[in-house]
C-alpha cells in the first residue's frame, strides 16, 4: 500500500503548475440554464430544512431534511448562511442563541441535537465543531448589529473556550480532533477514524476553523466594547495561523498536511481538509496558496473529476466511491455539494473563477438530474461516473415509497452559480483574514 501511496504522489508531483483555461469550458448559458432550474427546485427543498420549535429546541432551527431530522451543527451553520444570502438572517441569530443556551459550564454542547435531547454519534457526544462565533458574526454583519450577542456573549466564549481547552495542543499551538467522525468528515483517511486508532492529528480543518472563530471573537469584542479581549483574540488567531503555515505547510509537496502529535511528522494524504485553510486565506503567500490549488485541485490526478471536485485525491491507497451513509458517510472520494463550496471560496480568493464556473455547471448537472428524477438531491456522488450515492435510493425510503433524499448544504450550490454568473459570492469573509 506504501508503494501505491508514493507512486500516485509522483503522479501528482508531475502535474503541471499552470492552469489550462481549455481543459475548463464554460459555457454560460448552460451554466445560467442549470440555476435557473435548481432555483425553481430549490424553493420547495428550502421549506423542508425549517422546523418550528419542540422540546429543548426552543428556536426555528434548521435540519438537513430527507434522510436526517435532527439538528446538527455545521449543516446548519451552511444553510443558515444560505439562508442569509435570500434576505432571512433570523435562522443564523437562533442558530447561535440555540446552541449558546443549551451549552453546559464547561462550554460542551453536543453537535447533533434532537427535542429530545443530544443524539450520540458514534458511540459518544461528539463537541460542536468551532463555528459559533462566526454565526454571530455573519448574522451581525447581514443585520448590521452586534449588540443582540450581548446576553449571549459569556455562553459563546465558553463555547469556544471548550475547544481550546479539549482539542488545543500547547506544543505546537494548534488544533487537534480526537477522531475524524468528531470533524465531521466521518471516514477522512487524514485523520483516525476507528475507536481503536489511538493516534490524533494536529488538523487543518480544526485550526482554520478556530483561525475563524478568534477572529470573529475580536470584532464582537471590539463592538461590544471589550477592547483589551479583543486584541487577545486577534493575536490568538494570529498564531494560529503562522502556527499552521509552521507545522503544516509543506514546502515540497506545496500542500498542507496534518500532523502526527506524537511523532511531529506530515501524514501525507490530500483531502478536502487541505483545502479549508484557503476558506480563509491562510496560505503563506498568494503564490503558494494557487500553486496549491494548481497541484492538487485542478489535476485530474488529485481532486478533479468530470462531475467537480473529489473529497479526497484520486492517488490516495483509500481513494473509493463506496455507497455509504452508515455507520458513517463517505469523505473518500465521492463529490460532496459542500466540498465543493468550500473549494469555490478557496478558488475565488486565489484568482480561479473560471474553474468555479465550471465546477458549478459540473455539480449543476448532478443536481438537476436529481431533480428531474427524484424531486431531492442526494448527499453524495459517484467522482467517476456521476451516479447518486447515499442515502441509495434502493434503501431508504419514505412510508409512500419516495427516496429520502437530502437537502442540507446543498442549497449553497446556488451561491456558487450566482458568484459564476452574478458576482454575487457568499465568500463566509471575516474582517481581519
Amino acid at each position: 500500500m506504501k508503494k501505491l501511496f508514493l507512486f500516485g504522489m509522483v503522479a501528482l508531483f508531475m502535474a503541471c503548475d499552470g492552469t489550462n483555461k481549455n481543459l475548463f469550458p464554460v459555457d454560460k448559458a448552460e451554466l445560467q440554464s442549470i440555476y435557473e432550474e435548481v432555483s425553481e427546485g430549490y424553493v420547495g427543498l428550502r421549506e423542508q430544512v425549517v422546523r418550528q420549535p419542540q422540546g429543548c429546541l426552543k428556536y426555528p432551527y434548521l435540519i438537513p431534511a430527507g434522510f436526517y431530522q435532527n439538528l446538527w451543527d455545521w449543516d446548519a451553520f451552511f444553510m443558515a448562511n444560505h439562508f442569509i444570502s435570500r434576505g432571512e438572517p433570523q435562522y443564523m441569530r437562533d442558530w447561535v442563541k440555540l446552541y449558546a443556551d443549551l451549552a453546559d459550564e464547561t462550554g460542551y454542547i453536543s453537535g447533533s441535537l434532537t427535542p429530545e435531547g443530544a443524539r450520540p454519534m458514534y458511540s459518544k457526544y461528539a463537541p460542536m465543531k468551532p463555528l459559533l462565533a462566526q454565526g454571530a458574526y455573519h448574522y451581525s454583519v447581514a443585520a448590521n448589529d452586534f449588540s443582540w450577542i450581548a446576553p449571549h456573549y459569556e455562553d459563546i466564549k465558553r463555547v469556544v473556550n471548550y475547544q481550546r481547552t479539549k482539542r488545543y495542543d500547547e506544543k505546537y499551538g494548534l488544533y487537534f480532533w480526537e477522531i475524524a467522525m468528531f470533524s465531521g468528515a466521518d471516514n477522512n483517511p487524514a485523520l483516525n477514524y476507528w475507536d481503536g486508532d489511538s493516534r490524533s492529528y494536529l488538523s487543518t480543518d480544526i485550526s482554520a476553523f478556530m483561525y475563524g472563530e478568534m477572529l470573529s471573537l475580536a470584532v464582537i469584542a471590539r463592538e461590544l466594547g471589550h477592547k483589551a479581549e479583543s486584541e487577545q483574540f486577534a493575536a490568538e488567531a494570529k498564531a494560529i495561523k503562522e502556527n499552521l503555515n509552521k507545522y503544516c505547510w509543506n514546502e515540497k509537496d506545496e500542500c498542507y498536511y496534518n500532523v502526527d502529535r506524537e511523532t511531529g511528522d506530515h501524514y501525507p494524504r490530500v483531502s478536502y481538509n487541505s483545502f479549508v485553510p484557503l476558506m480563509y486565506k491562510m496560505a503563506p503567500t498568494k503564490e503558494a496558496g494557487r500553486a496549491l490549488l494548481q497541484r492538487y485541485m485542478l489535476s485530474p490526478d488529485a481532486m478533479r473529476s468530470e462531475y467537480g471536485f473529489r473529497s479526497l485525491s484520486k492517488a490516495d491507497p483509500e481513494y473509493n466511491n463506496k455507497n455509504i451513509i452508515k455507520p458513517f458517510s463517505n469523505w473518500q472520494g465521492p463529490i460532496w455539494c459542500i466540498t465543493n463550496y468550500i473549494y469555490s471560496i478557496a478558488l475565488k480568493h486565489y484568482g480561479f473563477e473560471q474553474e468555479i464556473a465550471w465546477m458549478a455547471t459540473a455539480v449543476g448537472k448532478l443536481i438537476v438530474k436529481d431533480l428531474r428524477e427524484f424531486g431531492t438531491m442526494h448527499e453524495t456522488y459517484h467522482a467517476e461516473t456521476g451516479e447518486p450515492l447515499a442515502p441509495s435510493s434502493f434503501k431508504y425510503k419514505t412510508a409512500d415509497g419516495r427516496i429520502q433524499g437530502f437537502v442540507s448544504w446543498n442549497l449553497c450550490m446556488q451561491n456558487v452559480m450566482e458568484g459564476a454568473l452574478q458576482d454575487k459570492w457568499m465568500l463566509l469573509e471575516i474582517e481581519g483574514m
